[in-house]
């Protein structure tokens, strides 16, 4: 009995760092894995623009012997609700097209999640959240879910879940689960960012503890957006905005009786050092080096807003697959072993061991079992 409540102590009073590997929920096993082969990177093989990759080529190979079945358009400049309503369209011949491209793209994914599963920390691997700009589709939805037959052909029994959140939301959601319960206490929400290569977006995340402790009710009350890949801006001018779009959303929620705690989680791209700095891999981040020893943005941000509420902020920061995939923790009960890969401009990925001692995940298992 006392190990046991020497752990749960122990627990409580470890250091909340940027980029953690233990969380209150979860173990993040690993994160950003950057597997190469001949080629190059595999993840480049499941991307978005790796399925326009493929409908293009199928799109070349049948107007060598006649017309093209999508038009004049070309293949990346379809948005996805324009090639959703041509694979749903009375016309059956440009979704038998489309139906090539898919095809060739889950072969390929397939294969990426197999490459993927012979990493150490992905062997055991019993569910895999799908997430991304790429699954809001119905053509995404159904190049995932050929890739999971396929798996299946192979007599892979790893199951493929698509987050069920949308992407932007799911983003945001997951910056719950950066930190314990215990430092939301008595709060409504938490401000939430998500720093991208093309957008910046920022959230205010309604807890809704009172419907359930785990935070499976949790939902994006307001957020905002910021496409500054049309504005190319400097870093600071970038570091300026955020600012702006975080100080007025919670300035809706005060108005609105919503009382935010006094954090910020923020989802960013590339390797995250326990400082807050990024290691690597923020190369695609607006207006300037990101990754320079002489710039933070926990510290920064901290610097912009001192105080929620009246209250010191406090800032975290951690991968942005790893916070979408954390998103899910509140599902994912079921299984000890677990990953994410979000299909975007790249192919993020992060891999999870849930953790049965904590008092988040025996409060959520017991009532899944209860159920």
């Amino acid at each position: 009995m006392a190990k046991t409540r020497k752990k749960q102590v122990d627990e409580v009073a470890a250091p909340i760092v940027h980029g953690a590997a233990e969380l209150p929920a979860v173990t993040i096993d690993d994160y950003n894995l950057e597997i190469k082969d001949g080629d190059g990177f595999i993840g480049d093989r499941a991307c978005k623009s790796a399925f326009l990759d493929r409908l293009d080529e199928w799109r070349k190979r049948v107007k060598r012997n006649g017309d093209d079945p999508l038009g004049d358009t070309p293949t990346h400049d379809f948005s996805k609700k324009q090639l959703d309503a041509l694979f749903a369209g009375d016309d059956l011949v440009p979704p038998a097209l489309i139906l090539g491209a898919i095809d060739d793209y889950a072969t390929a994914f397939s294969g990426v999640i197999q490459r993927f599963m012979k990493e150490d920390h992905w062997k055991k691997t019993e569910r895999i959240a799908i997430g991304g700009g790429f699954k809001q589709s119905r053509i995404g939805a159904l190049a995932i879910t050929r890739t999971q037959l396929l798996l299946r052909a192979e007599g892979i029994k790893t199951e493929l879940s698509i987050i069920p959140q949308h992407s932007d939301d799911a983003g945001l959601i997951g910056a719950v689960q950066l930190m314990p319960p215990w430092m939301m206490k008595g709060h409504d929400a938490i401000v939430a960012v998500d720093i991208g290569g093309t957008n910046i977006r920022t959230g205010i995340v309604e807890l809704r503890q009172k419907e359930e402790a785990d935070f499976s009710r949790a939902r994006v009350w307001k957020s905002d957006i910021w496409r500054h890949a049309d504005d190319d801006p400097r870093r600071g001018t970038s570091i300026e905005k955020l600012v702006e779009m975080i100080e007025t959303l919670v300035a809706k929620a005060d108005k609105a009786k919503l009382v935010p705690a006094p954090v910020i989680g923020i989802a960013c791209p590339g390797i995250i050092d326990a400082d807050g700095s990024i290691l690597r891999g923020g190369q695609n981040l607006p207006g300037g080096n990101w990754e320079s020893e002489h710039f933070n943005l926990p510290e920064a941000l901290t610097k912009a807003i001192p105080q929620i509420g009246g209250h010191d902020t406090f800032v975290i920061m951690h991968n942005d697959a790893v916070v979408q995939g954390l998103s899910q923790v509140p599902f994912m009960q079921d299984v000890e072993h677990w990953a994410v890969l979000t299909i975007g401009t790249g192919l993020g990925n992060a891999h999870f061991s849930n953790r049965p001692n904590t008092t988040h995940a025996r409060k959520t298992k017991a009532k899944s079992e209860r159920k």
